[in-house]
């Protein structure tokens, strides 16, 4: 394990990048996250990330970087039911979770060691709109339920929207986390939307806060009315 010191607050990068940052509760909560995860660490290997600096830009901000467009009004698209598609230690369903908490979100991952760990994590973190569920995404393709799906390092572009579309309501998203996206994701993207009948609605270029690695974040629309808006 590297070293470890403690979680920054970095309210100004959290404003001058996404312009949002945590309130104390919020912050205490990412706190209570970082510290749960490295003690599980011990006995699952859910992450390789266990400084306290990359802790903080690659599973929190990197988190709510898929969710900035509804980050700063907490008025805009209110009570969204959201699944985190893969979300092996809680990213970044959870991060996303605690920024809204007005938002149902569900942590969707088929590894039953990691659910044991983001069973732990409702309770721990005092969160009632966390929802873990040990399952696969093809086994919830029957249920188009969800407003939002997050899909975060699961596979290719064409994998993340098989597993991601069909859990979207008609006209609802799914946020595509990507870090450098090659002109070979972007073809391949553009011959896999057709078959879909989906759209590219934004496609969302930040840099990192710390490391100024790219970042993109794409947000696929289902076909239909714009079930889930998706703010200028």
């Amino acid at each position: 394990m590297s070293a470890i010191s403690e979680l920054p607050i970095a309210s100004q990068l959290w404003l001058n990048t996404l312009a949002w940052c945590p309130n104390p509760a919020q912050q205490q909560k990412f706190e209570q996250f970082y510290w749960a995860m490295l003690a599980a660490n011990l006995q699952v290997n859910l992450t390789r990330i266990t400084d306290a600096n990359d802790f903080w830009e690659k599973h929190l901000w990197d988190a709510l970087s898929g969710i900035q467009p509804w980050l700063g009004d907490c008025t805009i698209v209110p009570n969204l039911r959201v699944v985190d598609i893969g979300s092996g230690a809680g990213v970044p369903g959870v991060p996303v979770a605690v920024a809204r908490p007005d938002w149902q979100v569900t942590l969707l991952e088929a590894r039953r060691k990691k659910v044991n760990f983001l069973d732990s994590l409702p309770g721990l973190l005092e969160l009632d709109n966390l929802i873990p569920v040990w399952g696969r995404a093809e086994d919830y393709h029957s249920k188009a339920s969800f407003d939002l799906a997050l899909v975060r390092a699961v596979g290719n572009v064409a994998q993340c929207l098989d597993y991601a579309l069909p859990l979207v309501k008609p006209g609802g998203l799914v946020v595509l986390y990507r870090g450098q996206f090659q002109p070979q994701e972007a073809q391949a993207l553009a011959q896999e939307l057709p078959k879909t009948g989906a759209k590219l609605a934004r496609l969302l270029t930040l840099s990192t806060p710390l490391t100024a690695s790219q970042r993109h974040c794409l947000y696929i629309r289902r076909p239909g009315p714009d079930h889930t808006p998706l703010p200028d």
